[in-house]
């Protein structure tokens, strides 16, 4: 098996990673989660792992302008991290999160990087360095400001380290 990771522009991959994200989460799945009827942002960039030039593996990659402390701050969006049930447990997430976080990092216009994510995944993420974001995220939804407190918020450190206090994503979450 032969496995590559490139980085590709958000938009433009949709179709290639559509079927991944319908094995993953088929609507009946997503209808049970607290999230089913969020509206979520489009990624900027993707993060593709393919084994035999299928996508396997994804991490959706987010730039926003956002508020904290009512201070504007650059935020580096991670979501959409999902693997094929068949590929899972070998690393692929891991390597795909280092290459979303390699991107943010590289691109050093960020301040830090935020996930959100099911609570049962959460060990995944603080097993990586990320850390729990104890403040109040607020987010758009329907076109109205709202508190988002749907998936716990979680933090990777680049040039700054907000861990709690009020996020305004000025916009849909991811």
């Amino acid at each position: 098996m032969s496995i590559e990771i490139e980085i590709v522009t958000g938009d433009q991959a949709w179709p290639r990673v559509k079927p991944l994200y319908d094995l993953v989460w088929p609507a009946e799945t997503v209808a049970q989660r607290a999230w089913a009827n969020v509206e979520f942002a489009h990624a900027d960039l993707r993060v593709i792992v393919e084994a035999d030039e299928q996508p396997v593996c994804h991490v959706g990659l987010y730039r926003r302008q956002g508020v904290w402390r009512e201070r504007p701050i650059r935020i580096g969006g991670i979501g959409g991290v999902l693997t094929h049930p068949d590929f899972r447990r070998q690393g692929l997430a891991s390597v795909a999160m280092d290459a979303a976080l390699h991107t943010l990092r590289d691109e050093r216009s960020n301040d830090f990087a935020l996930l959100f994510c099911d609570p049962p995944m959460t060990g995944f993420y603080t097993s990586r360095n990320w850390k729990p974001f104890m403040g109040d995220v607020f987010a758009q939804q329907k076109g109205e400001r709202i508190r988002f407190d749907v998936m716990q918020p979680l933090v990777y450190y680049l040039k700054r380290a907000p861990h709690e206090g009020e996020l305004d994503l000025c916009g849909l979450p991811w």
